[in-house]
């Protein structure tokens, strides 16, 4: 939703949460905008979930008197803070919380003292946050929420997943532990009645989902960092390696102005080249990185790491023969 939308329908709801009973014709007097925008606005504040009716008696619109909140005492730049990630960066939301948060948003502002408001919508519109390239949320937003609560309940379920890994379509039994988004897309960690382990899954992938009768006990809390450990990702493999890399000097600024990693130890060489140094769990993951930087970037070592991009880098130039 644009911002001189949302502005809008902040405008809107202050005015039918302001105790007077708004008339179609009125509202669009009040807002200077055309009737169908009015309802079209209307529709809007319908589908977040704000609780306004039409007073039959009255001849107009109100909101439901027990949807005010309480005033709120924030700082200017908490404001600011709290509206830029709710209007700017919702985008790896899944739909349902993309909802939430635009409802949140619109409380948020209707509450704060006119300047503030002002001073907020003013910067907003100067601001914006470029969406990373990630997959589709919409298909998977049912699953997502049967995820989610059966996380909270310990509660098992059946899915049916597209695995990669496994070569085809699996069925399975999973302990559900936590959901992570990463990267492009939503994850969700558990343990798999298939595989006997912890395993990760992509919600995506998830053709279909069960929930089923049984409920299962964790000794002590499932901690995702101390899951993850020292992977490069999120898929560690069980064995440390010491990865040491040589960046050109074309590309070394660029690399050492990330935290890739906990680990990591960036060192500039005479010849502006960058040494990188990372102890890693697993190899699968950072080769796929490796490989993002083309004849930019050697492997010093592990030797098994060195060998596994060259054998990639070998078939890709196959492949790529002129």
């Amino acid at each position: 939703m644009k911002l001189s939308r949302i502005s809008r329908i902040v405008q809107l709801l202050c005015a039918l949460q302001s105790g007077q009973c708004y008339s179609p014709d009125e509202l669009v007097k009040t807002m200077g905008v055309s009737r169908r925008t009015v309802f079209r606005d209307l529709q809007e504040l319908s589908a977040i979930g704000v609780p306004y009716y039409f007073d039959n008696e009255a001849g107009g619109y109100r909101v439901d008197p027990d949807f005010f909140l309480p005033s709120i005492d924030l700082t200017l730049q908490e404001a600011l803070s709290i509206l830029m990630l709710i209007y700017k960066d919702r985008g790896h939301l899944p739909p349902a919380l993309k909802r939430s948060a635009l409802l949140g948003g619109l409380k948020v502002e209707n509450n704060l003292p006119a300047e503030i408001k002002r001073y907020c919508t003013a910067t907003l519109e100067h601001i914006s946050v470029q969406p990373s390239a990630h997959c589709p949320e919409d298909s998977t937003d049912r699953i997502f929420w049967q995820l989610q609560r059966a996380v909270e309940r310990k509660q098992k379920v059946s899915i049916v997943y597209k695995s990669i890994f496994d070569g085809g379509t699996i069925e399975t039994t999973l302990a559900p532990h936590h959901l992570m988004f990463k990267g492009r897309a939503w994850y969700i960690v558990g343990k798999s009645g298939l595989h006997n382990e912890i395993r990760t899954f992509k919600v995506a992938r998830i053709a279909s989902i069960e929930p089923l009768s049984q409920f299962f006990g964790r000794k002590g809390k499932f901690d995702i960092a101390d899951y993850l450990g020292s992977a490069w990702s999120m898929i560690p493999e069980g064995r440390l390696y010491n990865v040491k890399l040589r960046f050109s000097a074309k590309v070394a600024r660029n690399v050492s102005e990330v935290q890739w990693h906990k680990s990591q130890k960036m060192n500039f060489q005479e010849d502006g080249s960058l040494t990188a140094e990372f102890r890693v769990d697993g190899i699968g993951e950072i080769k796929w990185w490796i490989l993002g930087y083309g004849d930019q970037v050697e492997v010093l070592a592990p030797k098994a790491l060195r060998k596994k991009v060259a054998e990639v880098g070998k078939k890709a130039a196959e492949i790529n023969r002129c």
